[in-house]
């Protein structure tokens, strides 16, 4: 669908809901939704971006299909997000490609970097099918060549996610520098507990009334995992620049504490993932988004898996080989990061904080009009109301418009 296409559509799905709105208490989106009148570009990228897809709405909704009005906010938002991927890309280019072409690209870039390092590591005399000791990774590849490579992706990759997420913070309509510290402990307070996973309060939807945790917890084992692998990398550079240490690190070692841990997350997280989304209700997603989740699991699980292997069989003769293979999975993941689905774990996370930095304004006193007394914050995980099997015309919001709210509404979940 055609990217005009998808935002008139989504401008009418905001437009019926911020008439209706009983679903403001699922999520912070229909809040910061009751807080525009007009659904602009930049507001609809915002929206979608700040949606967790817990799936909530969908079943709460009495204009989803088969009703006329087609509702589908998740599937909706969900094909925002995907063009705000490519919209934002740096360079452009690269997006649109990536989008159409992600599994196949991701394979081709892994293949296409392990036969280019093991010509040069053959050009420069290395033997990858021979026991380097106790595994010198840096008999095959110098350690000088390494930072060279991974550097110079590392700075290239930066800048497009910086570039990107720039662009987006631009479209939502901040021009502010620098948020306050209280709003960004907040809002990644929020994003590292994936508070908003969970919309009923509790557990994420799969399908209707079919609420587990699976979605979150294999969401912190990617997180985290990731996260513990950085780290392990990090401390593996201090040893060697700092104190002289070279790898390979003894198994107690920190690095390899660090990096079999975050090794294991990232074997469970992706594998889980991608088990769950054969299961999901398909009309909780965006079907032309397969590809880069497929691609961006396979990148996760290939890395951490050809890690855990080599880190196993360090001393033997395949070690060279292994190695090679593995520097080019963590090369392709790391190229492919701003044009991904890793960019939606930073957009989502730019999304809170402008969600937070709004609600933090809409909270200050206004001239003439004194905030209440001991007021309660928004809270979120159930609608307004308890939900209703059959919904008539009287047990709505009085917000609901009349152009909106017509017949006898038939909650979706009666299908």
């Amino acid at each position: 669908m055609p990217l005009d296409e998808v935002l008139r559509h989504g401008e009418h799905v905001m437009t019926v809901c911020n008439a209706c709105r009983y679903c403001e208490g699922y999520c912070p989106v229909f809040p910061a939704m009751e807080q525009r009148l007009t659904f602009a570009r930049g507001d609809l990228t915002y929206l979608a971006n700040l949606c967790h897809n817990c799936g909530e709405c969908l079943y709460a909704c009495q204009y989803a299909p088969p009703h006329e009005f087609g509702i589908n906010v998740p599937n909706t938002l969900a094909r925002i997000r995907l063009r705000s991927y490519e919209e934002y890309a740096w360079p452009n280019a690269f997006g649109t490609l990536f989008r159409r072409h992600a599994v196949s690209a991701a394979l081709a870039a892994i293949a296409v970097f392990t036969v280019v390092m093991m010509v040069g590591t053959t050009i420069f005399g290395a033997e990858l099918m021979t026991t380097h000791g106790r595994g010198e990774f840096y008999a095959v590849i110098p350690h000088q060549v390494l930072i060279a490579l991974f550097g110079g992706v590392g700075v290239f990759v930066v800048l497009a996610m910086s570039i990107a997420i720039a662009r987006f913070w631009r479209d939502s309509g901040e021009t502010d520098g620098m948020p306050p510290l209280p709003v960004l402990a907040k809002a990644l307070r929020e994003a590292f507990t994936l508070t908003h996973l969970h919309g009923d309060g509790n557990q994420c939807l799969e399908a209707i009334e079919d609420r587990r945790p699976w979605r979150r917890w294999l969401h912190h084992c990617t997180l985290y995992g990731f996260g513990l692998c950085f780290v392990s990398t990090s401390i593996a550079a201090v040893y060697h620049l700092v104190f002289g240490w070279h790898a390979p690190y003894a198994y107690t070692s920190a690095p390899v504490l660090f990096g079999a841990a975050g090794g294991v997350g990232l074997l469970i997280g992706p594998a889980g993932l991608f088990v769950l989304r054969g299961r999901r209700d398909p009309e909780l997603g965006d079907a032309e988004q397969n590809g880069l989740d497929v691609s961006f699991i396979l990148l996760l699980f290939a890395s951490s898996a050809t890690g855990l292997v080599l880190m196993v069989l360090r001393a033997r003769a395949a070690m060279g080989m292994l190695l090679l293979v593995h520097l080019s999975c963590v090369l392709t993941l790391f190229l492919t990061m701003p044009y991904g689905k890793f960019v939606h774990g930073l957009y989502r996370t730019v999304a809170l904080v402008k969600s937070v930095l709004d609600t933090a304004r809409a909270a200050r006193p206004q001239r003439g009009i004194p905030t209440p007394v001991g007021a309660p914050a928004p809270t979120y995980g159930q609608p307004i109301g308890s939900e209703p099997q059959v919904v008539s015309p009287s047990a709505r919001s009085t917000s609901v418009s009349p152009a909106v709210d017509t017949g006898v509404l038939v909650h979706h979940k009666m299908r």
